[in-house]
């Protein structure tokens, strides 16, 4: 079998097939199933469930880091503070731990890069935009860094991080460093997490697409 790089695979979780994009791009079902193996079998699976309220989001990357991105994001409760991830390999990752209690997304897009095989398969998700908001209660994103613009309502910089209180079950370590807040909206945001989790997701117009060396959120 041969794949030419480029070659996407798309499955429109709305109507339960493949989408239009694939079919008009001559990709075959069968085609996008293996490349779709490493993706669809670990992440896939879980979105969909997250997307029908059966579990919490909970996925991580081994050995790298994902991208997430969004137009707007606006939440009631902030909390943040810093943390160590561990990847399969051993290796620690310095992150900061960016929890959301109530949260709205204009929309979001996640991307990661595996190395298989066939190549690099470009995994991708996205949701919202057209299809309404995406939403989340006590979102907690393990992040290397973050950007966008911000604002924030009755802030506090330098509370101990085993005080936080703004999101339930974000707190950090007694003695280190943290942030929280009352309110927060960020415009154009765009992160590299190492996992995200969520007790309840909402994931309106989903969206799971693989692609051969595909570009990612940003």
């Amino acid at each position: 079998m041969s794949a030419r790089n480029g070659s996407a695979s798309e499955l429109d979780l709305a109507t339960g097939g493949p989408s239009a994009e694939a079919d008009e791009g001559g990709t075959s079902w069968r085609h996008a199933a293996a490349l779709g193996v490493v993706g669809f079998g670990v992440v896939g699976v879980l979105t969909l469930a997250m997307a029908q309220g059966a579990l919490a989001a909970s996925f991580a990357v081994s050995g790298t880091s994902f991208q997430v991105s969004s137009g707007r994001l606006s939440s009631a409760g902030l909390s943040s503070y810093v943390s160590t991830d561990t990847s399969l390999d051993g290796k620690g990752h310095p992150v900061s731990m960016l929890a959301v209690g109530d949260a709205t997304l204009s929309d979001i897009c996640q991307s990661a890069r595996v190395e298989t095989p066939l190549g690099t398969i470009t995994f991708k998700l996205t949701a919202g935009g057209d299809a309404g908001a995406v939403t989340a209660k006590n979102l907690i994103i393990s992040a290397e860094d973050l950007v966008g613009d911000a604002r924030f309502g009755t802030v506090e910089i330098g509370r101990d991080a085993s005080t936080l209180d703004k999101v339930p079950g974000a707190r950090g370590e007694r003695g280190t460093f943290g942030l929280q807040a009352g309110d927060v909206s960020v415009a154009g945001v765009r992160s590299h997490a190492w996992s995200a989790t969520g007790g309840t997701f909402n994931l309106r117009g989903l969206r799971v697409g693989v692609s051969l060396d595909g570009a990612g959120c940003f």
